[in-house]
């Protein structure tokens, strides 16, 4: 997988992750972070080409004055996620269920997907299956099939269904909030793309997604070529989904500063909200159903996939969706990850003080914090001439990234006085035997083969337990592995 840093902010999120800048209205600088795509594998990613501009265009065109059949009768995509979550009558709760457990690297709150169960469901809400389809019922096609077949049909209905749910609450999300004259007003330039992100871009995909899908309906009622639909369009949800999700954190995090802070922003929304047409959901749960969708794209494949095995075309297809469409969602979390520990430089830069030596820059590709806390510097302390040198000590705090150590003390405020630093492959780390040295227990030795300044030193560290110790030790010896690089 790639390596990426992308930088605080939300900028230029549209399209590709080429360049991610910095959210914050005071500081202009971004990190270029690589395109991410999905690893070539011979069954899967190789037969993906991925769409040009004039691909993507006449892909477009393919799909003009066309409408959706099913969006209209559908309900919002909470709903059905509601609905499915406490199990469709007739179908299995088990197959059907709403997978919250894949949430990215813990972006969104419990209580933000805690409104797909608690705003409850419409009073009169029934799930539209394959087997009610005027095509399929007018013929008898069901019946003639095994229970497992017919459980089969409708969890590749589902597909069909749950994407015409979520392409309306796309929908309602832009023309009711993001095209909001009223609460654009409300909004600075930069809020108004951190808010909203690429969402128009998701729901272009998702549309033409979803027509593909019904296409494919229309051809052959079975829909048994649903894996290969799904392969064709997995380029295009790398190109909008991963954006949109690894921006979601600043969305989340501006959303609770307008409400807080915002007067005008709070009250513009709630009259919004209350529009029948919003179903009494809120601007947040519509926020999160990009990253909703692509997680319980690949749990509906999946189930799938477990049915088909008396179908081996089927499975095949579906076997290569479920891996292409799995990546994406790894790719989501991947970008969501550096986010989140590029943020985390980022303000941890703002509080280090580089006085007494030469500065530099924390935020940096493929960096990371891999550890950082208080240990305590053993030394001898000269007392004059005639007197023994005695064993002193004070305070020091490290911060070990991924390619670099940085000493310092901490101040009152909470700021770091640097000290001294050297280049990871300048830092060495060994167990010392402390009592036949006269050393205090839980010492080990930190050797800088070359410091800020060029020179060697050895410094002896007190770690406040033996697992510490050890944890320290092992953390500075080992490489950084791929998996904590970003």
């Amino acid at each position: 997988m790639p390596a990426c840093v992308s930088s605080m902010g939300p900028q230029d999120l549209e399209g590709s992750m080429n360049d991610v800048h910095d959210a914050s209205p005071n500081t202009g600088s971004h990190i270029p972070c690589p395109e991410m795509k999905i690893p070539e594998e011979p069954s899967t990613a190789a037969s993906l080409p991925q769409p040009s501009l004039i691909g993507r265009l006449m892909e477009s065109r393919r799909w003009k004055r066309k409408e959706s059949k099913f969006v209209h009768t559908q309900p919002l995509y909470q709903d059905y996620c509601v609905y499915y979550t406490k199990g469709a009558p007739g179908l299995s709760p088990s197959i059907f269920s709403l997978d919250t457990s894949l949430s990215f690297t813990g972006l969104i709150s419990s209580s933000l997907l805690a409104n797909y169960v608690n705003n409850g469901s419409p009073p009169h809400y029934t799930s539209s299956l394959w087997q009610e389809l005027p095509e399929v019922k007018g013929k008898g096609i069901a019946e003639t099939m095994s229970p497992q077949m017919r459980q089969l049909q409708e969890a590749i209905f589902e597909v069909v269904t749950s994407e015409a749910s979520y392409q309306r609450s796309l929908t309602v999300a832009i023309g009711q909030f993001q095209k909001s004259r009223r609460l654009l007003e409300c909004l600075a330039t930069s809020d108004k793309h951190t808010l909203f992100s690429n969402l128009p871009n998701v729901r272009e995909v998702s549309e033409r997604f979803l027509l593909d899908l019904e296409e494919g309906l229309e051809k052959d009622i079975h829909l048994y070529d649903i894996g290969d639909r799904v392969l064709r369009h997995c380029p295009e949800f790398q190109r909008v989904y991963i954006p949109y999700v690894t921006n979601q954190m600043y969305q989340e995090k501006l959303m609770k500063q307008l409400i807080r802070e915002n007067g005008r922003f709070l009250h513009v929304l709630q009259k919004l909200e209350e529009q029948p047409v919003c179903k009494r959901q809120p601007l947040k749960s519509f926020l999160v159903l990009p990253f909703q969708r692509i997680t319980r794209l690949k749990i509906l494949l999946e189930n799938i996939l477990k049915m088909s095995q008396n179908n081996a075309e089927l499975s095949s297809s579906v076997r290569n969706a479920v891996s292409v469409v799995g990546e994406i969602v790894s790719q989501c979390n991947d970008g969501v990850r550096c986010m989140m520990q590029t943020e985390e430089l980022v303000l941890l830069e703002k509080k280090m003080d580089f006085h007494h030596t030469k500065s530099v820059p924390l935020i940096s590709r493929g960096r990371v914090l891999v550890q950082h806390g208080e240990l305590v510097r053993i030394f001898f302390q000269e007392l004059g001439i005639g007197h023994r040198p005695r064993l002193a000590s004070k305070p020091v705090y490290l911060h070990l990234f991924s390619d670099l150590l940085l000493l310092s003390s901490k101040t009152d405020t909470g700021r770091f006085l640097v000290t001294d630093y050297a280049r990871r492959g300048q830092v060495k780390a060994d167990y010392v035997k402390a009592k036949a040295l006269g050393l205090p227990t839980l010492v080990f030795l930190l050797r800088l083969t070359q410091n800020h300044s060029g020179l060697s030193c050895e410094i002896v560290l007190q770690a406040p337990s033996e697992l510490e110790k050890a944890h320290w030790i092992s953390q500075i010896t080992q490489q950084m592995s791929q998996e904590t690089s970003c």
